[in-house]
């Protein structure tokens, strides 16, 4: 819109008048509010897992589990400085538990998952059933159930967290609670849940063995389940051209997301092959299981080794290719997006 000089002068007039009543006008900033497309804020990028686990030893070094409450690097996105956040909705960050450590049991109103990166055998108690952590097992900490971290082993633990800080933070919505003591009591023996709700069966509904959550029964994902899963799929069916074989986490209570505001899945990218061109609207977060390779992701090319972690910002086209056979895992909003019917996905 072009307006002569005088008529703009008088719009400038009228702002600095009405701008101590906090009123702006629409029309100066409508374009950027009511975009065509996403345009996000954050930045791809690619966290070297051997570089941040260096970090993350040393501050082990100098401060315990006990005084930091959770001895966490938050991976914060170059695009988001100052955010705590890896996309606008998401937050991500690697934790450290060190041999004979617990930190300190408490719950609050985010949804959090755990993907283990390293070590054997330390555990998250949830509502005090403790859930023993291996490699590349999926852990959920649903908001609002108690939860605390310990470990028993004589090796470091190290997981990346994945929550919905953000998400939550928009809504004015956080509480938290400490709990009275270091641990919260026993009440399962580790993997209970597992045994009652894992096998696409559950206790009987009323019954006095139906003791979880109806909403959210289910809160660990081996590993030693869903790789075999992947590979199952990855010898039998035929592979997506924009996904490769891929394999979401499902919440048994009704099928869907994993957690309210957070989806989860694994893919398998065979040796040579090469994804067709995608976008998404929800930001995702990558880690590498297993295998090399590289992402090109909004034109920038990214290589993929073991534990890396990248970021996808939302409607950045995504190409995935694989020199080793490649297995990623992933999480990200899209559970939030289905829910406000906002979710859109384009394919070439």
């Amino acid at each position: 819109m072009t307006l002569a000089n005088a008529q703009q002068a008088q719009l400038q007039e009228l702002y600095e008048a009405m701008a101590p009543s906090h009123l702006t006008p629409l029309w100066e900033s409508l374009a950027d509010l009511v975009r065509p497309f996403p345009r996000s804020a954050a930045h791809v990028h690619r966290w070297d897992y051997d570089e941040a686990r260096a970090y993350l030893m040393r501050a082990g070094d100098l401060i315990s589990a006990e005084k930091a409450e959770r001895r966490v690097l938050i991976l914060e996105n170059p695009g988001l400085a100052g955010q705590s956040a890896i996309t606008p909705s998401l937050y991500a960050g690697l934790q450290l538990i060190l041999p004979g450590e617990i930190a300190p049991c408490h719950r609050h109103s985010q949804c959090a998952l755990r993907f283990v990166m390293e070590g054997d055998g330390a555990f998250t108690a949830l509502d005090g059933e403790k859930a023993i952590m291996r490699p590349f097992d999926l852990v959920l900490t649903p908001g609002g159930q108690w939860h605390d971290h310990g470990n028993t082993t004589d090796q470091p633990m190290i997981w990346l967290d994945g929550l919905d800080i953000p998400t939550v933070r928009l809504f004015d919505a956080q509480f938290a609670e400490h709990y009275s003591g270091k641990a919260f009591p026993e009440s399962a023996p580790a993997g209970d849940t597992l045994a009652r709700y894992g096998h696409n069966m559950r206790p009987m509904q009323g019954s006095v063995a139906d003791r979880r959550p109806a909403h959210q029964p289910l809160f660990h994902y081996p590993y030693a389940q869903w790789r075999p899963a992947l590979d199952a799929m990855a010898a039998h069916a035929t592979m997506d051209p924009h996904l490769g074989h891929a394999l979401e986490f499902v919440n048994p209570a009704d099928g869907g997301s994993v957690m309210p505001t957070i989806s989860a899945h694994v893919r398998l990218i065979p040796a040579g092959a090469q994804t067709l061109p995608r976008k998404s609207s929800d930001g995702t977060i990558f880690v590498v299981v297993e295998g090399r390779g590289s992402a090109m992701v909004g034109g920038r090319e990214v290589a993929l080794s073991p534990r890396d972690i990248v970021v996808v910002p939302s409607w950045n086209e995504l190409v995935l290719q694989a020199s080793e056979t490649l297995v990623l895992f992933a999480y990200s909003d899209k559970a939030s997006q289905d829910k406000l019917q906002i979710y859109r996905e384009w394919k070439s």
